[in-house]
């Protein structure tokens, strides 16, 4: 027989474990005016408008905050079509169906009196027993997210209905400690926010610095000589070595992500189980992926950097330095990474060539693009400074990730009164 775990003096054990004895244990249901979603409008995308009143869609809806560099508008007269999906301050937005199913966030000032749709769910709350913030800071912690996932037949987080919301249980202090709770989360957010945008300004001011330093429309210091225009195979070598030693590291590209186990990116392995007809890639060296994606329309070029060998589809344009003295490679890395060869892989990628999401560009026509470049001293200095800045983003990135591991182990035990605040 399972021997029941003691419970501390003062603590009760409940359907989400174990609370302080003083604390309740409500359906959402009971806390809430109104559980409901929106409808998207008759005719689709055709009823958007360039500006109007706010229609929220689930990408609209982020973890804790909305997100509104993409959002959609609505006029008037199709608002009044379904005026009871109205959005109101404070209203908690709950994403309901597919991958992002769980998400949700605070409406504010900006999208009061848009509407959402099918995939949205609006919970406004009984404000004198349960504070908004409190909720979503519920709804966004552990306990909240294994609650969701509760009510996913095999995990796979499809869909939430209107009387699953209804019957979430939720653990309830009394308001002034809700808003103590909801004060203390707030500063974190602020940090974290305050964070990000660092992190985008630093991305952004990487992203200058790229276009001006690998163009030469601004030289660093002590450099002026003029730039020379080198074909790309005057200055790589195609690698087409097969894995006959059997290397078991099969990866592949990301634009966003850079070379990734094929089990990590998949979540299995697509590969086929033999793989010596696969390329074999050593550390240094580069590998282009004809693969289109956002963000990166023309396919994207990686340098392997974080395991010593790996192996990869023959699909990819695999290439190292052929002279050390001439190319620098974390010179050309940054150079890939800044698209640079787009210009001239529009000229090369042939009619139909996005069959299968893949680019028509042949390995002949790839190492005829052209490039200009400065002296390899030059190079070398250019490499530096970009990747001083990378440097800088990552640990920025890092200290992010922190704080949001910090937020989300505070919110463990704030929610569940294992550590308690004082209030008034």
């Amino acid at each position: 027989m399972k021997k029941q775990r003691n419970i501390p003096k003062g603590y009760k054990q409940t359907a989400v474990g174990v609370i302080p004895e003083e604390w309740s244990l409500n359906k959402l249901g009971s806390l809430s005016i109104k559980i409901g979603s929106g409808i998207t409008p008759s005719g689709g995308e055709k009823k958007y408008k360039e500006k109007g009143r706010v229609f929220l869609r689930s990408q609209n809806v982020g973890w804790g905050e909305l997100l509104l560099d993409d959002v959609a508008y609505i006029d008037d007269d199709t608002h009044l079509t379904f005026k009871s999906t109205e959005i109101v301050n404070e209203d908690v937005l709950l994403n309901i169906t597919g991958a992002s199913i769980g998400r949700s966030a605070i409406a504010d000032e900006r999208v009061v009196q848009g509407n959402v749709n099918q995939h949205v769910c609006i919970i406004r709350t009984h404000k004198n027993e349960i504070k908004p913030h409190y909720l979503n800071a519920f709804l966004l912690s552990t306990i909240g997210q294994k609650l969701i996932d509760s009510f996913q037949a095999g995990g796979n987080r499809q869909g939430l209905n209107f009387e699953q919301i209804r019957s979430f249980p939720i653990p309830l202090p009394k308001l002034p400690e809700q808003i103590a709770i909801s004060n203390l989360l707030s500063t974190w957010d602020k940090s974290i926010q305050t964070l990000t945008k660092l992190i985008t300004q630093k991305q952004l001011r990487k992203k200058w610095l790229m276009q001006q330093l690998l163009t030469g429309r601004k030289r660093l210091k002590g450099f002026k000589g003029n730039w020379k225009e080198y074909k790309l195979l005057d200055l790589f070598d195609r690698v087409t070595r097969k894995n006959m030693e059997g290397n078991t590291t099969v990866v592949t590209i990301s634009a966003q992500r850079g070379f990734i186990r094929q089990t990590d990116f998949f979540n299995k392995s697509v590969a086929s189980e033999i793989t010596d007809n696969y390329f074999l890639v050593e550390k240094g060296e580069f590998c282009y992926n004809k693969s289109y994606s956002n963000g990166y329309p023309w396919g994207a070029t990686k340098r392997l950097k974080d395991f010593e060998k790996a192996v990869v589809t023959t699909l990819y344009i695999c290439f190292g330095i052929k002279d050390n003295k001439k190319a620098n490679p974390e010179y050309f890395e940054q150079y890939f990474g800044a698209n640079l060869l787009d210009k001239g892989l529009t000229k090369i990628a042939h009619e139909g060539g996005r069959a299968h999401g893949l680019l028509n560009v042949t390995p002949s026509d790839f190492f005829s693009l052209k490039v200009i470049i400065p002296s390899f001293e030059e190079q070398f200095a250019i490499a530096i400074v970009l990747k001083a800045a990378d440097n800088e983003i990552e640990l920025l990135k890092t200290k992010l990730e922190k704080f949001k591991e910090q937020k989300k182990g505070l919110m463990q035990v704030l929610l569940t009164g294992k550590k308690r605040l004082k209030v008034k």
